[in-house]
């Protein structure tokens, strides 16, 4: 089981389908076998899902760059697949392990970028360069990996991680903090598809955005960038960053906009919330349960989206399951600690009755700390209340770690290895 105090939390019949329907959606997107179903080796011939038709007939090496939470597990699972075709390549993750064969590991930080992501994404940046024609490089891409390429053209990363720890407190969208990004760093925002001209180059795409946007996804390395530095300077400027962080300059780049870069450059989506949320109605109905899913994506506030989705729960009749994948925001104004899943968990305390439950699950395991999320349910509301906590203050402190490290009820995953955004379950028993 991914959930490890799945067995602590499961105390009652709700719970228990509750978790079954999370564990589904987590297997469904387990980053080794969707790249074992994804792709293969057939004779002379790579194959990417359906359409993926790669000839190597004339290929000579095979690389492979992995970067972002799924990159271990992606380059254990392409080093098999590619087995002795594979000449070498470089693996970026926010955790250890592995025992490859052939490629490197590196191992930066998340979600603030330090010099160990300096040095990484330079060792990738390395790898590509003097790549020829009968060359193929297959990329592994994942959310976490816009941190990790943490590139500036002075080397120092001091300054975006300001920048991002702004950002990220003042509520910026994920769109909003990457587009910046993109203009922080020689390897984003199309700058390896770049550094890999002339090679060909497939990249499988592990989203973790909301609507599958690839130029999104760990600031799309391999994605010809449709922003500008005008826009990145838009957001400086909504955001009073410069002012804010003290910084008299941004330096700022340009990313590659050269159509020559990316006409050898196929972009594949190989995993992404659906593939989640398809799992979890499966395993919905299987349990008798009226299944619906309301969205892949899911957007705004963490703390409204809890209440209104909490509240949806009140008029419908039993039986039913409500899912949802997306990323929430927090708009930080108090001092305390938590994150979205949990805040989002915490808000919905104040509305949940009897009979009802949410279950809110970072799919990646971690939700700023480490607990993946919550379960909200009147179990939990008693647990809070009895812990000596008032929901209201805590969440005008966005507070919501200490709550459920008080009180339980929260869920304990670790590292996935997998990342395809935030997991709702909403269920009405």
């Amino acid at each position: 089981m991914k959930i490890k105090n799945f067995y602590v939390l499961a105390v009652s019949d709700l719970r228990r389908a509750a978790l079954r329907v999370a564990e589904a959606g987590l297997a469904a997107i387990d980053t080794g076998q969707v790249l074992k179903k994804a792709v293969r080796v057939d004779g002379g011939v790579l194959r990417v899902n359906k359409d993926g038709i790669f000839s190597l007939e004339k290929t000579k090496r095979i690389f492979v760059v992995a970067v972002g939470k799924c990159a271990v597990e992606a380059g254990l699972a392409l080093e098999n697949i590619l087995g002795d075709r594979l000449a070498g390549g470089v693996v970026v993750d926010v955790k250890g392990g592995g025992g490859f064969k052939k490629l490197k590991l590196f191992k930066g930080t998340h979600p603030l970028p330090s010099p160990e992501n300096v040095k990484a994404a330079q060792a990738v940046v390395e790898e590509l360069r003097g790549l020829n024609e009968d060359d193929l490089v297959v990329f592994a891409v994942s959310g976490g990996g816009s941190t990790l390429l943490c590139l500036p053209a002075d080397a120092e990363c001091e300054e975006e991680a300001k920048i991002v720890k702004t950002l990220m407190k003042n509520g910026a969208t994920i769109r909003e903090i990457n587009t910046l990004r993109k203009h922080l760093s020689l390897a984003r925002g199309g700058y390896l598809a770049k550094y890999a001209y002339p090679a060909q180059v497939v990249s499988l795409i592990f989203s973790d955005v909301p609507g599958d946007d690839l130029g999104f996804v760990a600031s799309g390395p391999t994605v010809k960038d449709a922003t500008t530095i005008e826009e990145a300077e838009t957001i400086l400027a909504k955001y009073d960053i410069l002012r804010t962080c003290g910084l008299e300059r941004c330096g700022l780049v340009e990313t590659p906009k050269e159509d020559k870069y990316f006409e050898k450059v196929k972009n594949i989506v190989v995993a992404s919330n659906i593939m989640a949320l398809e799992a979890m109605e499966a395993k919905a109905a299987e349990l008798g349960f009226r299944s619906q899913i309301c969205t892949t994506c899911l957007l705004g506030e963490a703390a409204e989206i809890g209440l209104r989705t909490i509240e949806n729960l009140h008029s419908v009749s039993g039986k039913s399951a409500f899912l949802y994948g997306g990323e929430t925001t927090v708009n930080v104004l108090g001092d305390g600690r938590g994150g979205r899943n949990l805040e989002l968990a915490l808000s919905a305390l104040r509305d949940v009755q009897g009979g009802e439950l949410l279950l809110i699950l970072a799919s990646d395991g971690r939700d700023n700390g480490e607990f993946a999320g919550a379960i909200c349910d009147t179990i939990t509301k008693e647990a809070v209340g009895k812990a000596g906590f008032n929901v209201e203050t805590e969440l005008k402190n966005n507070n919501s770690y200490p709550v459920f490290e008080k009180a339980g009820n929260y869920l304990l995953t670790g590292d996935t290895g997998s990342n395809v955004s935030d997991l709702v379950i909403a269920l009405k028993e």
